[in-house]
């Protein structure tokens, strides 16, 4: 006999099972294929209507868990739901408990009868019985147990030479690698050149506490463009060259608002001699450019007749007055050093086409003002040589041609004195040894920084805030090497005289004169010389670069500079601690002998 299944779980009460005490003749209800209610259940749904319609249209109340009368129990035999909704006095069967299933509340009805699954029984009959898998043997661990003895180590009761021997060649090997590094770091260290204070005397220090020291400085006042076609002029006036907060403030403005005429009379039908003028005989020397094109020359003069002292504007002639008044001092006569250390500390100016510089220049054995500036013991500009210890630009950083985030420095010399004889161009006859450091972060016109210069027989360095930040380093050793800076020069054998076309023999004018040592021809007595230039046509501000509005080559370049004035002016700030080339304190130190 099958055993009992409740109502609502077995597949035999569906919708359309008859019971077998039902008439075949008794009519059946038609049921919605749509709505089919659930059977009855011992359990009420949350939120369910209490009164629910039956298959033919008749309300029941909601079932409620079957009485010890209740007629649902489990047998063999089925009624047909239309029976059981239409009699509801029809007694079933009671259900056993053993048998009764009932679904917790909340609980999903399951799709099929829940079943367990359990292995199937072993038989006697080899064809049903399950095989067991087959199982390797666990690999043994190779963990020792115990430290290993000398018995179990039979390799070590005989040593061979090679064995110790290797050991100490390793450790020897590794001594020496220190020691070597030892040697190495140490010579490094006492390769760098170093001037102890022991070493140093003081020649001269000014920290501008209240006025210009005459002890110290002098003015040079000039408009002939100091060798390198400058568009400014340089004059003492205190609008220019004043102390300030205990600084030298070294200031360009504009010559409109200090002449009559304003800039009408900048630019044409005005003549303008420059008071207290210092200049003789033109702007000779102090070049930082070859040869005699670069210079000041009546193609590409400042003033009239190529007259460092007098400026005339021509709208025909194509001839300005310096748009710009700014200032230049220098220690010559006074001041001078051969071998020592110089540190000023100073902030760059901000401005498109300024120029400010830290130099020195050769004293010579003549100081007086007949002499141009530049003229050594081996002679005239470049022979006898120029030092540049700080040169910068004010345009901004994003300008291509190094802005105000680089400072250099550099060594200037040649074979041949400037503009006296005309070697060709073509020719290799000047030499510039240079270095920079630059700024990430920021420019040097944002704060106050040191440049400073280092120099012996032996060697030279410069740099900016400490010696890690070198901008040139140079070892000086004999005229043999190639440290001797003729050889260094790589100059030419012989040169062509542009204005008698003949040949000329590049000599070494350092051979014999004065001395003639390594170090020529910075081996003589330096001034310093500081100032704020203005454009140019030497070549600091390369043509066609950063909206650069002249081109050197022109006749009319300090014009053309001129009548953009609107455009760079713009970029000057008005605050005189931004625009200014300010210096807090210049120091100077000679070799003590």
């Amino acid at each position: 006999m099958a055993s009992p299944r409740p109502f609502f779980l077995t597949p035999s009460s569906s919708d359309d099972h008859s019971s077998q005490e039902d008439s075949p003749d008794s009519p059946r209800p038609r049921i919605s294929k749509r709505r089919q209610d659930p059977p009855p259940s011992a359990f009420t749904f949350p939120f369910a209507d209490p009164a629910r319609r039956s298959l033919d249209g008749s309300f029941f109340e909601t079932p409620r868990l079957p009485s010890a009368e209740s007629p649902y129990k489990s047998f063999n035999r089925s009624y047909s739901l239309a029976n059981l909704h239409r009699s509801p006095d029809l007694q079933l069967p009671r259900a056993s408990s053993a048998t009764t299933i009932f679904r917790s509340p909340f609980l999903s009805p399951a799709s099929r009868p829940s079943t367990i699954w359990s292995p199937p029984p072993v038989s006697a009959n080899p064809s049903v019985v399950a095989l067991p898998l087959t199982q390797k043997k666990p690999i043994q661990s190779t963990r020792l147990k115990a430290k290993l003895t000398k018995d179990d180590k039979p390799w070590l009761a005989k040593k061979r030479r090679c064995e110790s021997g290797s050991w100490w060649l390793t450790f020897f090997a590794a001594l020496l690698g220190v020691l070597i590094a030892a040697a190495l770091c140490f010579r490094g260290w006492e390769s760098v050149d170093l001037l102890s204070d022991s070493q140093l005397c003081l020649v001269m220090q000014d920290d501008f506490d209240s006025s210009i020291d005459p002890n110290n400085w002098s003015y040079d006042i000039e408009l002939g463009g100091f060798g390198n076609g400058e568009f400014e002029m340089t004059t003492d006036d205190p609008s220019n060259v004043y102390i300030s907060n205990g600084q030298l403030y070294i200031m360009p403005t504009l010559t409109s608002d200090s002449i009559d005429g304003g800039w009408d009379s900048v630019m044409s039908g005005a003549t303008y001699p420059l008071p207290d003028c210092t200049a003789q005989g033109g702007g000779s020397g102090n070049s930082t450019t070859t040869g005699s094109s670069n210079s000041t020359t009546s193609s590409n003069s400042t003033s009239s007749s190529s007259n460092p002292c007098t400026a005339v504007s021509n709208n025909q002639s194509g001839t300005v007055i310096n748009p710009v008044r700014s200032g230049r001092l220098n220690t010559r006569g006074k001041q001078t050093i051969k071998y020592g250390r110089v540190e000023v500390r100073a902030k760059l100016p901000q401005g498109d086409w300024l120029w400010p510089a830290i130099w020195m220049l050769p004293q010579g054995n003549d100081t007086s003002s007949s002499t141009g500036q530049g003229t050594g013991v081996y002679g005239a500009w470049p022979v006898s040589g120029e030092i540049d210890i700080m040169e910068a630009r004010g345009n901004l950083p994003s300008y291509p041609a190094q802005g105000s985030n680089y400072v250099r420095s550099s060594l200037n010399y040649g074979p041949f004195a400037g503009g006296s004889t005309p070697i060709s161009t073509g020719e290799r006859l000047f030499l510039s040894i240079y270095g920079w450091v630059s700024t990430k972060r920021g420019n040097f016109a944002d704060g106050f920084h040191v440049y400073a210069f280092e120099w012996t027989s032996e060697w030279m360095r410069f740099y900016t805030d400490d010696r890690l930040q070198a901008m040139i380093n140079l070892k000086i050793s004999s005229k043999s090497s190639d440290s001797y800076f003729f050889n260094t020069g790589g100059f030419p054998g012989v040169a062509m005289n542009a204005s008698s076309g003949k040949e000329v023999v590049v000599s070494d004018p350092w051979s014999t004169a004065y001395g003639g040592s390594a170090a020529a021809p910075f081996d003589q007595e330096f001034y310093l010389v500081i100032d704020l230039a203005v454009g140019g046509t030497s070549g600091w501000f390369p043509d066609s670069v950063g909206g650069k509005p002249w081109y050197d080559g022109s006749a009319t370049a300090m014009r053309d500079f001129a009548s953009k004035y609107e455009e760079w002016t713009a970029t000057w700030p008005p605050n005189p601690d931004e625009r200014a080339f300010r210096i807090d304190y210049v120091k100077m130190w000679n070799l003590c002998r």
